[in-house]
């Protein structure tokens, strides 16, 4: 991206986090959608003191570092300090150590590619073209095989690579280390390219896929570049965190979107009656929010306490944001009569909303357990299951319609008379099963939470052996349960199907 006199006459400075101020009325003040008005707390010198201290002495094996993050995370984390902590809650260190390359290997391996297309890192935005050419003429040699020596890593797609470096361009275009083309922003260009390369040299099953960049981006804001191409390792390999989420296919986000649009559906009814006569398909935006992260909110001070929270709880942190985000905005989308209006909001999402001081205690208040998630699991997997038996019944009527047409005129009538009967008793056996589907979906998600709670140790042995009494607040996930510790056991109806698609 060029920076243009113009434009550079529009930047009035940068602010604490490196995202550039414009002036009032400019064309990139309209187009952006960043506030850099920050209400995250300051760190007092004994809070730092004691983050510094805790981070000194962090233990992997010892559980008891965690707990201690949770119990003074609330007051913030010093912006000094974070990406030393979320190397130690990712564990990305002993990834580094157990690996048998090292970053280097694949910066090397990445650079003796680039030099035998005749361009670098720095040099890669110009030469889209040159790719290009590139790609096209590998595919027609041999069907693209390659020739290289066993020790060597594999390269990475010419296509591949193009991709990385249209998606370098876009990835936060107004922070002083991507914007323009000054030293600092080539640099930082060239590091987010090396990254982002190197990762799809690391797992060449999955490569690169769109929404990488951003992540890997604000790993850069944080830490050393080596540092964050480890956290990224961690990131995208564990399934605590985004393991399968970034696929060609997006069936990892499009499964975790499914489940979120149930969660509105049960949490938030009135919202989702609200959306459907609108004829907004949730779907809409929840994808888009899953695959940026939240990182394209408006406010950054928020997105790195939202970030905090990923990576020490993991992904289930998601679905507490979009339900927080969604909470705050009820009032003002239930009062839209337009999707014109509603869409927009959720897609941008307002910056009064997104500051700190308001979506970040709102978040800590917003509990999504884990036995609510395993639940609007099994209700997207038994919608799917009614789906497929709903589309091979509607074949097997089409093809006996098909085969009444072939029948002699004379018995039209007759036939008529019969398909109407059978279309009837079609109907009302769809009714009574929807009616038993919803009935064994309620029972799984109250066996599901009853058996989370029993882990616990603090569901009533009465309820516990009772099976009858499916209505009592704590197998309904009663506010007395919400702080619970601990993770539910795996329950032996999630098999099969709900065991691959797990959480």
């Amino acid at each position: 991206m060029n920076c243009c006199p113009s434009e550079k006459q529009c930047v009035l400075g940068f602010d604490e986090f490196g995202f550039a101020v414009f002036r009032r009325h400019c064309d990139r003040w309209k187009q952006q959608h960043r506030s850099h008005e920050y209400s995250y707390p300051s760190g007092s010198t004994f809070k730092i003191e004691l983050w510094q201290e805790m981070l000194r002495n962090w233990n992997e094996t010892d559980g008891s570092c965690t707990n201690k993050v949770h119990s003074i995370l609330v007051s913030g984390v010093p912006t000094a300090l974070r990406g030393q902590l979320w190397k130690c809650l990712l564990g990305s260190e002993r990834v580094k150590e157990s690996s048998i390359h090292t970053y280097q290997d694949y910066v090397q391996e990445l650079r003796s590619q680039l030099s035998t297309l005749g361009v670098n890192e720095y040099g890669v935005q110009m030469a889209v073209s040159t790719l290009d050419g590139a790609d096209k003429a590998r595919a027609g040699m041999a069907g693209g095989t390659r020739n290289l020596a066993p020790a060597r890593q594999p390269e990475v797609k010419i296509e591949t690579l193009r991709q990385i470096v249209l998606d370098v361009e876009r990835s936060f275009p107004t922070h002083c280390s991507l914007m323009g083309r000054s030293p600092e922003a080539k640099e930082g260009q060239a590091k987010l390219f090396r990254i982002l390369s190197a990762y799809a040299e690391y797992n060449p099953q999955i490569g690169y896929c769109q929404g990488m960049s951003y992540i890997a981006a604000m790993l850069l804001m944080n830490m050393q570049e080596q540092d964050a191409f480890w956290a990224l390792v961690v990131l995208l390999e564990k399934p605590k965190y985004l393991a399968g989420f970034y696929e060609h296919s997006l069936d990892t986000i499009q499964r975790h979107a499914k489940i979120f649009q149930q969660l509105l559906k049960h949490r938030m009814p009135c919202l989702w009656q609200h959306m459907e006569n609108l004829k907004v398909a949730p779907l809409l935006f929840i994808t888009t929010w899953f695959l940026t992260l939240f990182t394209s909110l408006p406010c950054w001070d928020t997105v790195l306490a939202i970030w905090d929270l990923i990576i020490l709880y993991g992904i289930n942190t998601i679905f507490s944001t979009g339900l927080c985000i969604l909470q705050l905005l009820e009032p003002r989308l239930l009062a839209m009569s337009d999707v014109s209006h509603l869409l927009p909001t959720l897609l941008r999402i307002p910056v009064d909303v997104s500051r700190y001081s308001i979506l970040v205690p709102a978040l800590w208040m917003t509990k999504v357990h884990k036995w609510e998630l395993d639940c609007m699991q099994s209700v997207v997997l038994e919608e799917e299951e009614e789906e497929m038996m709903s589309s091979g019944r509607h074949s097997i009527q089409s093809s006996t319609m098909q085969k009444a047409t072939n029948v002699d005129k004379k018995n039209a009538p007759n036939l008529k008379d019969d398909a109407g009967k059978r279309s009837s008793r079609s109907s009302a056996s769809t009714g009574r099963g929807r009616q038993e589907t919803l009935k064994n979906t309620l029972t799984k998600m109250l066996k599901i939470a009853r058996c989370y709670l029993q882990d616990l140790g603090q569901l009533p042995k009465d309820l516990a052996t009772s099976p009858s009494q499916d209505r009592s607040p704590s197998a309904r996930g009663h506010p007395k349960y919400h702080g619970s510790k601990g993770e539910a056991r795996r329950v032996n109806s999630r098999r099969g199907r709900t065991e691959r698609t797990s959480l």
